[in-house]
């Protein structure tokens, strides 16, 4: 079995049990909206309010091994915690916050993985907002990805609508272009 599957779905069984907003991005989700790639790790984004931070750190900590010696400090700085599952998988683990995370855990969308599998993972739409975002080679490679494969099901004002949010926040007007650019294309 994928190693990176049976880490994302511990990663289900845990949020679940626990009652914590939850979603799969990066390689897992693509590998259903997009072009599938190798991918090394699991990652996943969770809902949780300024002040919570240490409490879910103190349960994550009690199911999944720390990646790094100080990783409950850089944590609590940086808003990413570094896992392993249970089999050693990497797993990262972002804090995300009230606002636009909001949205992307009311639009994920249940998925089967592997062997009859559930797991919870970002929307297509999402997904090209993190990469659009994160803005590394591979993001764009993988954004055009989606739209071949998702063509006219994209929501295209919903994605424009946090890209220019996040445009403007960051001072990098570049970041609604590297989804205009392939979608004009795809969409002539």
């Amino acid at each position: 079995m994928n190693l990176q599957f049976e880490a994302a779905h511990e990663l289900h069984a845990f949020f679940s049990s626990n009652n914590i907003s939850y979603c799969i991005i990066g390689g897992i989700a693509l590998q259903h909206w997009g072009e599938p790639r190798f991918t090394q790790d699991v990652d996943a984004t969770v809902l949780i309010a300024f002040g919570e931070e240490e409490k879910l750190l103190e349960k994550i900590f009690s199911a999944f091994k720390p990646r790094i010696t100080d990783a409950f400090d850089f944590t609590l700085k940086n808003r990413v915690c570094l896992a392993s599952s249970s089999q050693g998988c990497p797993i990262d683990i972002s804090f995300g916050i009230p606002g636009y995370e909001d949205e992307v855990m009311r639009r994920a969308v249940e998925c089967t993985i592997g062997e009859n599998m559930v797991i919870k993972i970002c929307s297509a739409e999402d997904l090209i907002i993190h990469k659009a975002v994160a803005g590394r080679p591979k993001d764009l490679d993988d954004i055009e990805s989606v739209i071949i494969r998702m063509a006219k099901k994209l929501d295209d004002d919903y994605i424009m609508k946090w890209l220019h949010q996040f445009a403007e926040l960051l001072e990098m007007p570049e970041i609604t272009d590297r989804f205009q650019k392939p979608w004009r294309m795809v969409n002539k």
